[in-house]
């Protein structure tokens, strides 16, 4: 029996420090997946010894991948581990390792904004600028060092935990572990893309379907209220334009429908969601990714031109 290999500590190490680089080569295609291939490589050249082989795990990290670039460390610790045992002979297959990827990395991004982006780096910023204004030096480098040591031993422990835990995983691959695993990490994967279509989808039709004149006093007299603040009453004119918006009043005197208005009255986010599907089918019909995108930026100009976008 061929003896086990085994993925070191300097071997997860290396995996670590290139994943500082993971959006190097960040694109529309497939977004984070270069730096995500570029981490794997000396985990796949230590277990996987013909070229075949290491090909073809490059390939299986060559796969749409998106989140935020230091909750990737976790996933980046599963697939290490899944990729050990299946170098090593367990029946672990490419949807697999996909569908952890996939699962993942929508719900680990939705916690890596707030905690990084809106709360540790604010923190630490305003320490050090405090410190700058005071005319010490040592503001932007405690900021530059305890930024570096919060992001570096973050990556490092959670994709040592990920390492862990697919093991752990990998272990009970005959009790169907993995595979249910496997499926609940894909289905919550897709549910969260799917919640993220009407709020990243955007779709507005100009053509518009009615125009109502309002009657007086049921909106804002614009005129008058600008009289008004030349006159000098500007905090006045302020006052009555807030508290005639907050009762209820029209902005203007017309009332102006669009094709879009009705659309949003009968289904909310009906045309992204179609829009949606319409870019699945032609994915599904081997339609290039670059092809879809540059269609819909030639869609977008064009219906902006005629008047429909």
């Amino acid at each position: 029996m061929a003896e086990k290999i085994t993925l070191e500590k300097n071997d997860r190490l290396a995996v670590c420090w290139r994943s500082t680089f993971l959006q190097g080569s960040w694109n529309y295609e497939r977004m984070q997946n270069g730096g995500y291939c570029y981490a794997m490589i000396p985990a796949i050249k230590k277990l996987y010894k013909t070229k075949e082989d290491q090909v073809a795990a490059l390939q299986r990290h060559l796969e749409f991948f998106n989140t935020h670039p230091y909750v990737a460390s976790p996933i980046i610790g599963v697939n290490l581990a899944l990729e050990e045992e299946r170098a090593n002979g367990a029946q672990v297959d490419d949807e697999a390792i996909q569908g952890v990827k996939v699962g993942m990395m929508g719900p680990l991004a939705g916690v890596g904004d707030p905690v990084f982006w809106f709360t540790v780096r604010p923190l630490l910023g305003a320490l050090g600028a405090s410190l700058a204004l005071g005319g010490s030096i040592l503001g932007p480098i405690l900021f530059w060092v305890v930024w570096n040591l919060v992001r570096w031993g973050f990556m490092w422990y959670t994709q040592e935990f990920g390492y862990q835990a697919g093991t752990a995983i990998t272990k009970d691959l005959s009790g169907g572990l993995l595979q249910k695993i496997t499926k609940g990490a894909s289905i919550l994967g897709m549910f969260v893309l799917g919640a993220l279509i009407e709020r990243w989808v955007s779709i507005n039709f100009a053509p518009v379907v009615s125009e109502i004149t309002n009657a007086e006093g049921s909106y804002i007299d614009w005129d008058a209220l600008n009289e008004m603040a030349q006159s000098g009453n500007f905090g006045q004119a302020m006052h009555d334009a807030i508290a005639q918006a907050n009762s209820g009043m029209y902005m203007d005197a017309t009332r102006v429908t669009t094709l879009q208005d009705n659309l949003n009255g009968l289904v909310p986010g009906l045309v992204p969601l179609l829009l949606t599907f319409l870019c699945m089918w032609l994915l599904k019909k081997k339609v290039s990714p670059i092809t879809i995108i540059l269609g819909l930026f030639v869609v977008g100009i064009v219906g902006h031109l005629i008047g429909l976008l």
